[in-house]
């Protein structure tokens, strides 16, 4: 069995690891895997038996997704990156993989140049194959001309594929990249990644699916932002209270500040209507069963929209001018299948009155290809069928 080494870093939110994870998920059949999480880890995060699991001392962002910090407060973030590439160097002589799956790099995270240049050059001197795993849309730079000419000079130099996971009918990656064709390595549509459901479920999520009541389900990823949204909810929960049969679950995220957590316990303990949580590793669950989703837009809650046909209120991310979940959401929006939020309806009173506006409506049904794990696992095994065809041939 070929051997395969993922590194995925995850900074603010918690999306990033859930599609890697997934995306991991369906290459265990054919590859022994070794899946490197450079972020902040996540209690209760279902991870699958057979991978090796290396978590690198965690590197995060603040708020703002201005500067990267330390997950650990007590080290500085020098030691840390020293830490970190040694031990990934360490961990590729001692896992010897076969191939390299690099998450978003280069088309984002090249603030980590710092330790996966070293790494990928030392995996090209062993024969190493290296992938590129890009989501449907990536943030665009002021000066993008520059920040494409990286781009291409780093996949030119390193990468024999990129995968990318989406569906150009929905998003082609041109609409945020535009030198797609100035790329010398093999370039593939995966299709997107979607979450399969889990066959277990935690007593908490049990009792909660137990429920008689209809329910509103409530998410904002991992929690270090969102807060406007999670407040609008709870707040609204008691003008919905005398208006709708439905409970209300919101869930804060993994990365929630503990003083915003406990404000919103404390703010809504009254509301029988509603429950408040930290974190579900069962949130598809959840989305199966509501008959609303309001959450952020990010691309795994927007594929759990789509797989389970849930209506949904969707608030983009604007943080650091980032477009992608806008684009995302705006061009659902535009195929009649979700409704846009803006920061101006995550008022109590205007939250309410889009909530129930928003439970009348019946979505568009649209398809889109959603077998991106399936269609990952079989391009990545492509790459050593070719050099084996070749082989044979030279033999």
């Amino acid at each position: 069995m070929k051997k395969l080494m993922f590194y995925c870093q995850h900074i603010l939110g918690m999306g990033h690891l859930i599609r890697s994870m997934e995306i991991v998920r369906g290459l265990t059949d054919q590859f022994q895997v070794c899946f490197i999480n450079g972020g902040e880890v996540i209690q209760g995060f279902p991870v699958p038996a057979a991978v090796q699991v290396v978590n690198l001392p965690g590197i995060k962002t603040d708020r703002e997704f201005r500067e990267l910090q330390p997950v650990d407060p007590h080290r500085n973030l020098g030691e840390v990156e020293c830490d970190r590439k040694s031990q990934l160097l360490q961990t590729l002589e001692q896992f010897q993989p076969d191939v390299l799956v690099v998450e978003l790099f280069p088309f984002g995270r090249r603030r980590f140049s710092f330790e996966l240049i070293p790494l990928m050059e030392a995996a090209k001197e062993r024969g190493v194959r290296i992938v590129s795993s890009l989501r449907d849309i990536v943030v665009t730079k002021q000066d993008q001309a520059k920040h494409e000419a990286k781009i291409c000079r780093l996949m030119n130099q390193y990468f024999d594929q990129l995968l990318i996971h989406g569906d150009p009918n929905l998003h082609p990656l041109e609409d945020s990249f535009s030198r797609v064709k100035d790329l010398d390595c093999e370039v593939h549509y995966t299709g997107y990644v979607v979450q399969k459901p889990q066959s277990r479920l935690t007593l908490l999520d049990q009792m909660a699916l137990n429920r008689t009541e209809p329910m509103i389900v409530v998410s904002v990823g991992g929690g270090r932002f969102g807060h406007s949204l999670l407040w609008g909810m709870v707040r609204a929960a008691e003008w919905l209270s005398e208006r709708i049969p439905h409970h209300i679950q919101v869930f804060a995220g993994p990365f929630v500040p503990d003083d915003v957590f406990w404000d919103l316990k404390q703010a809504g303990q009254d509301f029988s209507n509603l429950t408040i949580h930290r974190y579900t590793p069962n949130l598809l669950a959840y989305m199966q069963q509501a008959d609303l989703s309001v959450n952020m837009a990010g691309y795994n809650t927007t594929m759990n929209i789509l797989t389970t046909g849930v209506r949904a209120l969707m608030l983009p991310f604007t943080g650091n001018d980032d477009q992608e979940q806008t684009m995302r959401v705006r061009r659902l929006e535009q195929l009649g299948r979700v409704q846009m939020l803006k920061e101006t309806d995550v008022t109590p009173e205007r939250l309410a009155q889009r909530v129930q506006d928003a439970l009348l409506q019946q979505p568009q049904v649209i398809g889109f290809d959603l077998d991106g794990v399936e269609k990952t696992a079989m391009l990545v095994r492509s790459l050593f069928e070719q050099s084996d065809r070749a082989s044979l041939v030279a033999a």
